[in-house]
């Protein structure tokens, strides 16, 4: 059966970086709310991102769009996709869990460099994870500009004024 615990130990096996944003992040930092997805911000650059996409092939993850799932490694068609589609993540879901959705930047809103190096270490299901942090969360969710990135962004700051949370770079 799949968990948050079998994805993300599977997307650390490959050694590919990768930071968590959007519903999930704003969870992990203590405002409760729903959310129906999984916002990953990858390190487009390595070389391990083709052995993160088979991996999670394996997992039975296939994309929303009709295309083969290790295209999304391609930078020139990445940047095709964003052009000439609009393309701002990569959605995949699950073949027997439909549930399962992962969205995955199709580019990183933030430097990716930046965006690791100020993330913060949560656990999820006993397992370590790298989510962005407070500030970076609130600097994306002004960019989507939704109504629910503008109400996460009001507890986001009342979380982070709370815990003492803040922007080291």
């Amino acid at each position: 059966m799949l968990s948050f615990r079998r994805i993300f130990e599977t997307l650390d096996s490959t050694g590919c970086r990768y930071v968590v944003v959007g519903g999930l992040a704003v969870v992990l930092h203590g405002h409760t709310r729903l959310t129906t997805d999984t916002d990953l911000v990858l390190d487009l650059a390595a070389e391990q991102l083709p052995e993160l996409l088979a991996s999670l092939s394996r997992l039975g993850f296939q994309p929303r769009v009709p295309v083969a799932m290790e295209e999304f490694a391609d930078a020139d068609k990445r940047q095709a996709w964003i052009r000439d589609k609009g393309m701002q993540v990569f959605s995949v879901y699950h073949r027997e869990e439909p549930r399962w959705v992962i969205d995955l930047f199709a580019a990183s809103p933030i430097r990716f460099s930046d965006l690791f190096a100020r993330a913060v270490e949560k656990k999820l299901e006993g397992v370590s994870i790298r989510v962005a942090c407070i500030d970076d969360l609130v600097t994306m969710k002004r960019l989507a500009g939704r109504e629910i990135d503008l109400s996460d962004i009001e507890y986001l700051q009342q979380i982070r004024d709370m815990s003492g949370e803040w922007r080291t770079g």
